[in-house]
C-alpha cells in the first residue's frame, strides 16, 4: 500500500487495518477505501478517520465476530488515530443504488471500539465521495463499486441533514459544546455548498465558500468555527459560549429555508 496520508502513524493503522480486513475477509472482500476530509484532501492532525470496506456480500456472523476482534486490536494500539476510526462494511450490491430505506450497515464510530449497526454511512454523501474521491488501499477502484450519484439525490439528503441539524439546535436548549457548536456551522456551510452545487465540499472548503456566498450577517460566525480548530477533542468537555450557541441555531435555522 502506497502511503495514503502525510501521517506516517496513521498509515501505520491503516495499514493493519488492511491487512487484518484482508484475514477477516479471505473470500469476501471487494475494497477498502479512505473518506472523508482525508479522500477530499483537507485533513490535518485533528481529524478522525473514515473509512469505507466494500464486501461481496453480507457478512456472517463469524465475520462479523472476527471484525469486532480486529477492531478491538487497533482501538488498543497506542497510537491517537487507533481510536478515530470511524466508517462502516457494506456490500457490493448496497453500493450499486440508493439505499432510499437506509437500512443500517456493521459500523464503527468514532472513539468506538465496537462495531454496532447504523445507517451511519448508508447514504447519497457517503456514495458520491466514495466514487469521486475515495482513496483506495486495497481491492477495486472507487469507480467500479459505487455508481454516480443523482445531484438532485445529493441535494435531497442535504436538506434533510439541515432540518436535521436545525432540529438539533433547537433541543440542545441553549447547550452545546465547543466541538458541537462550530462543527454544526460548518456542517450548515456543507449542506448549503450542496444545495448550491450538487456535489459535497470539505467543511472548510465550505466555510470559505459561504463566506462569499451567504449574507454577511453570518460571516462572523462562518470565520470563527473555521479558526475554532485546535484541540478538538478537549473541546468535547468544555461548554460553548451562549451567545455563540444562539448564533448557531438562528443560522440552522435560518439554512432550512434556503
Amino acid at each position: 500500500m502506497t502511503e495514503p496520508t502525510p501521517f506516517p502513524d496513521l498509515n501505520g493503522v491503516l495499514e493493519e487495518l488492511v491487512a487484518g480486513v484482508q484475514r477477516a475477509l479471505p473470500q469476501n472482500l471487494r475494497g477498502v477505501y479512505l473518506l472523508g476530509s482525508f479522500a477530499l484532501g483537507d485533513a490535518d492532525e485533528h481529524s478522525d478517520v473514515d473509512f469505507l470496506v466494500a464486501t461481496e456480500r453480507a457478512l456472517s456472523a463469524r465475520e462479523q465476530e472476527e471484525l469486532q476482534a480486529l477492531h478491538g486490536r487497533i482501538f488498543d494500539l497506542p497510537v491517537a488515530w487507533a481510536q478515530h476510526l470511524e466508517g462502516s462494511y457494506v456490500p457490493a450490491a448496497v453500493l450499486r443504488r440508493l439505499d432510499r430505506e437506509r437500512r443500517p450497515l456493521f459500523f464503527l464510530d468514532n472513539g468506538a471500539r465496537e462495531l454496532v449497526w447504523h445507517a451511519h454511512c448508508n447514504t447519497a454523501l457517503t456514495r458520491w465521495t466514495l466514487r469521486e474521491h475515495g482513496v483506495a488501499l486495497a481491492g477495486a477502484s472507487p469507480a467500479s463499486v459505487a455508481l454516480p450519484v443523482d445531484p438532485d439525490d445529493l441535494r435531497a439528503e442535504a436538506r434533510r441533514k439541515l432540518q436535521e441539524t436545525a432540529d438539533w439546535a433547537r433541543e440542545a436548549r441553549g447547550e452545546l459544546t465547543r466541538w458541537e457548536q462550530p462543527y454544526m456551522v460548518l456542517s450548515c456551510c456543507r449542506m448549503r455548498y450542496t444545495l448550491a452545487h450538487g456535489r459535497l465540499a470539505s467543511k472548510r472548503e465550505a466555510g470559505r465558500w459561504a463566506l462569499e456566498a451567504l449574507e454577511e450577517r453570518w460571516h462572523p460566525l462562518i470565520r470563527a468555527a473555521l479558526e475554532d480548530r485546535a484541540d478538538p477533542w478537549q473541546r468535547v468537555h468544555q461548554t460553548a459560549p451562549a451567545a455563540m450557541v444562539a448564533e448557531t441555531t438562528a443560522f440552522a435555522t435560518a439554512a432550512t429555508q434556503a
